[in-house]
């Protein structure tokens, strides 16, 4: 199972991505391993996560999610906490 997430920087801003295994994903942000992004935007706090079949999956929703603005973003953060 493949998983979409989205996670809060130390700066506010919201990073995306996939995984297979969430909590491993999110330990390798928060040590410098996660990518050059958030390498420098650390700690991290995930704050939205949903599961995908497959990598194709999850590699077409990051992308779209990637491609909203922020406000939709936090809004789907939203609905998923409801």
């Amino acid at each position: 199972m493949w998983h979409v997430y989205i996670i809060k920087c130390s700066d506010g801003s919201l990073y995306t991505g996939i995984t297979t295994d969430i909590p491993r994903r999110i330990d390798e942000h928060n040590s410098g391993r996660g990518g050059s992004y958030t390498r420098v935007r650390k700690p991290v706090k995930l704050i939205y996560s949903e599961s995908c079949f497959d990598r194709s999956g999850a590699l077409k929703r990051e992308a779209e999610i990637k491609s909203w603005p922020r406000n939709k973003k936090l809004a789907l953060i939203k609905k998923g906490h409801d």
